[in-house]
């Protein structure tokens, strides 16, 4: 069977770029039986990313149009077609309306249904208007479309069945997994703290800023903590400075004159190192589809506290303390105990093992392959 991969977002090294870097380097050591054709908007990208070439079931094509475009509507459909793909899978749900021939879907999670708020955009009032729409038109016909769809929790499952109305049985779980790294030396590890002048003990979070991760409840919950128990830690937030993040910086600084570090987009090596200098890592998000950066916390042996929210109870399990993202207070509460608490931080490290097991990307592939496998059959 010929499939084929929408892979435009391959090499932006977070998000679902980095689900699909996985899925093919997976793909690419699993499966020699199926062809697949990789639609880039840069062909090496992948070797470049990863310093091997791909097994020779696997080509590129050239697509080099902008995800949620209309050139992606207008002319992505007919260069797969000239591709003669049996099966193709888009790992996001802005599948061109314009295509017709079998494929399966990956949905991460549904928050543009539940947060559809002017303030997460920088558009105007009706420029947004018209996305929003056009975003729900693009999904709804997907999903209506696909052959099957992927979703990366139960959370999100029941969810896209809920909200959209899909079978549950049209939809498998593919959950992902933290990526495994190595330990720092003391001195490489002091020079990337000393680059981002962090100083003291820190909590650390990890990702974007857009409105539903809720970092502006986290910055409150952070002055309560710090008028409560002194600001002796720094709060060390890590995220693509991006038009969110540059707008809760400009917040933090006029209205928390507290110890917060923002460091911007890091690299992996950075992320590691923070990862492993971190006191406890904070996940305050009011929407998740899956939630990777406190499970990577996790796999470094970090203590985790988390958002109730969602799916993040489903996916961390029993290896993190919980608080509801919309009580500051409480927010505050957990923070200190994940930090002072020695018991407490010393069960969360017993358990994570455990939950880290239910996730691999070899698990994923296999699922991904088995949906591949049975709809071939059906044909």
């Amino acid at each position: 069977m010929r499939i084929g991969i929408d892979a435009r977002m391959l090499g932006t090294g977070y998000g679902i770029g980095r689900y699909i870097e996985q899925l093919i380097e997976y793909l690419a050591l699993i499966d020699r039986e199926n062809e697949y054709v990789l639609f880039v908007k840069e062909q090496g990208t992948r070797n470049k990313e990863q310093g091997t070439k791909l097994p020779e079931n696997f080509r590129e094509v050239l697509a080099d149009f902008p995800w949620y475009s209309w050139e992606e509507h207008l002319k992505l459909s007919q260069i797969i077609k000239q591709a003669k793909v049996d099966l193709m899978h888009f790992p996001h749900w802005n599948v061109p309306l314009t295509y017709n021939d079998p494929f399966v879907l990956t949905i991460h999670d549904l928050t543009m249904f539940h947060y559809p708020r002017p303030e997460a955009t920088t558009l105007g009032p009706m420029k947004f208007w018209l996305k929003d729409q056009a975003h729900r038109l693009v999904i709804r016909h997907a999903v209506k479309r696909a052959k099957h769809i992927m979703v990366m929790s139960e959370w999100v499952k029941r969810d896209v069945h809920e909200t959209l109305g899909v079978p549950q049985e049209k939809m498998t779980v593919t959950y992902q997994a933290p990526f495994t790294r190595s330990a720092f030396s003391v001195q490489r590890s002091a020079s990337i703290l000393e680059k981002y002048k962090i100083q003291k003990p820190f909590i650390l979070y990890v990702g974007a800023a857009y409105p539903h991760k809720n970092l502006t409840g986290l910055l409150k919950a952070w002055e309560i903590f710090c008028k409560k128990y002194g600001n002796g830690n720094q709060l060390v937030l890590a995220g693509k400075e991006d038009y969110f993040y540059k707008r809760l910086k400009g917040s933090a600084f006029t209205h928390y004159p507290l110890p917060i570090i923002f460091t911007g987009l890091v690299s992996d090596e950075e992320l590691d190192c923070l990862y492993q200098s971190a006191s406890l890592f904070v996940f305050p998000s009011l929407s998740e589809g899956f939630g990777l950066p406190p499970l990577e916390a996790m796999a470094q042996g970090v203590p985790v506290v988390s958002s109730n929210r969602t799916c993040l109870p489903e996916v961390l399990g029993e290896a993190a303390l919980y608080f509801d993202p919309e009580n500051y207070e409480q927010m505050a509460e957990v923070i200190y105990r994940g930090l002072t608490d020695e018991e407490a931080r010393f069960e969360l490290r017993q358990k994570a093992p455990a939950e880290l097991k239910r996730y691999s990307w070899e698990k994923l592939v296999r699922r991904t392959i088995g949906v591949y496998e049975k709809l071939e059959t059906r044909n």
